[in-house]
């Protein structure tokens, strides 16, 4: 009689499961991330609104925490159910160019760090979430009590924001050794002499037979050492 033949079946290594603990954390993690654009913005409408009882007022915040100040408080708005009583929040900046390793780019700078501005109808409850949200430190006012902001200074921060023309940021200080890459004093070593940040240039320092001469250059022809 043949024989039986068997079929060996080859069976795939089993995927190992990640630990529960590292599927949380990795859940959490994706949670926290916010959009970039999100984290980026300056300006959040939370209720559009023409109530006349709404008004500005000054926030101290964590110097570099402004956007994520915002954010915690829109969040906290939504579980309070503060909608219509919290209206708008404000990081004011403004757009500038920053020129970095010979690249150009454009980033918003903010005017006053560590301060945004909140429009708010102004209760006990709406100071208690505004003041209670992490990373805020306090209202700005006289004394303990918030003092609303007079409506022609939003508007002129507001104007102020919208100028057109960027302006450059340097990323360089007075005082600091630099190399030239670009045009006739290319490869000199100098020091920055002065900063126009409204034109993007840079005076530098350049000792040249034996004198030092100032040369005006634009930021993209100065790098750091």
């Amino acid at each position: 009689m043949p024989k039986k033949t068997t079929k060996k079946t080859s069976k795939k290594p089993a995927k190992a499961k990640k630990p529960v603990v590292a599927e949380v954390a990795e859940t959490e993690a994706k949670k926290e991330e916010k959009p970039e654009a999100e984290t980026n913005k300056n300006h959040f409408v939370l209720t559009k609104t023409d109530d006349k009882t709404g008004k500005w007022y000054v926030l101290h915040t964590y110097s570099g925490h402004e956007n994520s100040v915002a954010i915690n408080l829109i969040q906290r708005v939504e579980t309070m159910k503060l909608d219509g009583r919290v209206l708008e929040i404000l990081i004011p900046t403004q757009n500038k160019i920053l020129i970095k390793r010979g690249k150009k780019a454009s980033v918003k700078e903010k005017i006053f760090p560590g301060y945004m501005l909140v429009k708010l109808v102004l209760d006990d409850e709406t100071w208690l979430a505004v003041r209670t949200t992490p990373g805020v430190t306090g209202f700005v006012g006289v004394g303990s009590k918030p003092t609303p902001l007079p409506p022609q200074e939003v508007v002129s921060i507001k104007r102020f924001m919208e100028q057109e023309a960027p302006k450059y940021k340097a990323t360089f200080s007075v005082g600091e050794a630099v190399k030239i890459v670009e045009g006739p004093f290319a490869d000199f070593l100098g020091t920055v002499d002065h900063i126009d940040e409204a034109k993007g240039k840079v005076h530098v320092l350049v000792s040249i037979f034996g004198r030092e001469t100032p040369v005006e250059l634009d930021f993209l022809q100065v790098s750091k050492i």
